[in-house]
């Protein structure tokens, strides 16, 4: 049987690149040309790995990561998934408690693929621990332990990519970077649509599944009833491990937003968020399902948050506006779409292709990756401060540079949460 091939240049993959992503071709040129990380050529080259949260975000990231260095140990409260990613990444090294795995001298990485209440805890430790981390987002519960965990980082000097992916995609910062020179004219406001949440429940408690540490699950919250509604991908739908809608998908477009703004290191200084629709079902998951919050920045600019539009973030200017979702742009006008840019006049910003390979290359020249501790911690500051407005239905007032609330000691106390004992600080050693 006679075998054909097709032999695409590289000149028609990048055009057929920037058509998909709307930029123009010489920013898709620009962009493949960045160096690239290399893939280690011997096994000494390589960084040991370990995956700490084995659920399906945790794996897919630990499988790009294994391109890049040696996988050599896992991590998780779920027997079940616990053992399928040892058998995914061939690995004898099975850990439940992180703390043990970070006693691991072979250890140089740590992916942290938990659900958010424990970002922190892990993060720090393995800082701590010396280790360097791919972590994923939101990158914390609450902005008191964004706060604490900046110190802890800077401190070590430890490199910390968090898992904003979208920094590393090209029509991202080509919008970005439109805001940022003005090509829009004046950015007046920003729109950051996102996805509604689910309302479902009430659950009836069930019998904690024997593969499954449950009390250890919950960590510093709880204690609360096991049902499997808690736990794998719905927990991001409960206030005691997340924020629902405004804390997943915002934290990927509030870091959008921030970049484009040009506030990624601060923040909005006014927070003015409802909760809409039919209350949340008594005894279901407790994440706002649908939202609609108005924030004001210190140089004018507005921020609307709402899942009444689409899941993109729009930068609307007093000379026109562009739209930017995951693989796609849309623009006012089509001028847009060609703006060349002058390296020595215009703002670019960090230039990243390969999130993951950004993260590797930046753990050997010990540089700072794409999305560091602080414009991680910033940009979900935004998405707490919008889920605390939201709860309070009432506006609140921010001062990003002392990151405290003003005048509101009801709100101001939600900058932190009671930890239960034992997964308080003291259970990493703090």
């Amino acid at each position: 049987m006679k075998r054909f091939s097709i032999k695409v240049s590289r000149r028609s993959f990048l055009k057929s690149a920037a058509a998909m992503a709307a930029v123009p071709l010489w920013y898709a040129e620009e962009t493949f040309a960045l160096p690239q990380t290399q893939t280690p050529k011997s096994a000494n080259d390589k960084p040991g790995i370990a995956l700490i949260g084995c659920g399906g975000q945790g794996r897919g990231d630990c499988s790009i990561a294994s391109h890049f260095g040696n996988i050599v140990a896992v991590c998780d409260l779920d027997e079940n998934r616990l053992n399928q990613a040892a058998e995914q990444f061939k690995v004898k090294n099975k850990f439940k408690d992180f703390r043990k795995l970070l006693e691991c001298k072979d250890v140089d990485i740590v992916i942290t693929g938990t659900p958010e209440h424990w970002h922190t805890m892990v993060n720090i430790a393995a800082s701590n621990a010396g280790k360097d981390i791919y972590s994923e987002k939101p990158l914390t519960l609450t902005i008191a332990e964004g706060k604490k965990l900046v110190e802890v980082i800077r401190k070590n000097k430890t490199i910390l990519q968090v898992g904003s992916q979208q920094r590393s995609e090209q029509n991202f910062r080509f919008a970005c970077e439109l805001v940022r020179n003005g090509r829009i004219g004046k950015l007046k406001n920003i729109l950051v649509g996102l996805p509604t949440g689910p309302r479902e429940g009430p659950f009836a408690p069930e019998p904690v599944p024997d593969y499954l540490d449950w009390d250890f699950y919950q960590g510093q919250t709880g204690p609360r009833d096991y049902t499997h509604k808690r736990t794998h991908y719905e927990f991001r739908w409960w206030y005691d491990y997340s924020g629902g809608q405004l804390t997943d998908w915002g934290a990927h477009h509030n870091d959008i937003a921030q970049w484009g703004n040009g506030t990624e290191l601060s923040g909005p200084v006014e927070f003015d968020g409802r909760a809409l629709g039919k209350p949340m079902i008594e005894g279901g998951y407790t994440a706002a399902a649908e939202f609609h919050i108005e924030a004001k920045y210190a140089n004018g600019v507005t921020m609307t948050t709402t899942n009444k539009a689409p899941c993109g973030i729009r930068f609307e200017g007093t000379e026109g506006w562009v739209y930017v979702e995951r693989g796609g742009t849309k623009y006012s006008h089509p001028e847009l779409e060609e703006v060349k840019f002058d390296d020595s006049k215009d703002i670019r910003l960090y230039r990243s292709n390969h999130h993951m390979g950004n993260f590797i290359e930046c753990v050997k020249n010990r540089k700072d990756p794409v999305c560091t501790v602080e414009i991680g911690h910033r940009s979900i500051s935004v998405a707490h401060l919008n889920v605390i407005s939201v709860r309070l239905g009432r506006k609140i007032k921010w001062d990003p540079v002392a990151e405290t609330i003003i005048g509101d000691k009801e709100a101001e106390a939600m900058l932190s949460r009671p930890m239960r004992k034992p997964y308080n600080y003291s259970f990493i050693g703090l």
